[in-house]
């Protein structure tokens, strides 16, 4: 097994095989300092420690940092999300990776800090409260609507119906009241105000593209 040690690049190689000469050195100095009776077990001691450096590696402070999930990384995960039932919502083990930039914000400000410094292969539960998810329930985004103009197909409660909001782009609210003239739609996200339960870990961290950008 290798044991890590940052260190400056430019004094790595040198640095590792000085660390061995001066250990080594003392250890032998020292059995001679300890006389006859102990000379044998320090012997076999300081083989047993020259054995050991002799699978030390030294990293560069940039090639630790370089292994782990921090800003500018291209990071590709897997995970499992839960509510508070446990009921698993959506799980990508066994699919394609979710892949991201990390500190461009493309994930939910919970779940990109819970995986700020794991490393490949790393596992972690990340519990995400709704202010750092899909937020809390805002009671401003409920909106009233022409029952006529909802098709009878979707007339129940919880039911997704399609529109577009004041630019043009399309919107799911869900329906979440139904009157004898109107509906109660509500925009809120569908996992909003809820604690979020992750199950993640970390499958690569690569370099980013050339020219990331964030929208």
């Amino acid at each position: 097994m290798s044991i890590g040690i940052v260190t400056p690049w430019f004094g790595k190689v040198r640095r590792k095989y000085l660390v061995k000469a001066v250990l080594t050195y003392g250890c032998w100095k020292g059995c001679f300092m300890l006389g006859r009776y102990s000379f044998l077990s320090c012997v076999a001691i300081c083989i047993g420690l020259v054995l050991t450096l002799g699978s030390l590696s030294i990293v560069s402070a940039e090639e630790a940092s370089a292994a782990i999930v921090r800003a500018g990384k291209l990071v590709s995960i897997e995970f499992t999300l839960r509510l508070d039932d446990q009921i698993v919502v959506d799980t990508n083990v066994g699919g394609d990776p979710l892949s991201y930039i990390h500190g461009l914000q493309q994930l939910m400000p919970g779940l990109e800090n819970g995986l700020k410094g794991l490393a490949v292969g790393e596992s972690k539960k990340i519990v995400v409260q709704p202010e750092d998810g899909y937020g809390p329930v805002d009671t401003h985004a409920y909106m009233e609507a022409d029952k006529s103009r909802i098709p009878p197909e979707s007339l129940k409660i919880g039911a997704l119906v399609e529109g577009q909001d004041s630019t043009g782009r399309p919107v799911y609210p869900r329906i979440k009241e139904i009157g004898e003239d109107e509906v109660i739609l509500d925009y809120n996200h569908p996992l909003a105000g809820q604690v979020l339960y992750f199950d993640v870990k970390v499958l690569d961290i690569q370099k980013p593209p050339a020219h990331p950008h964030a929208e």
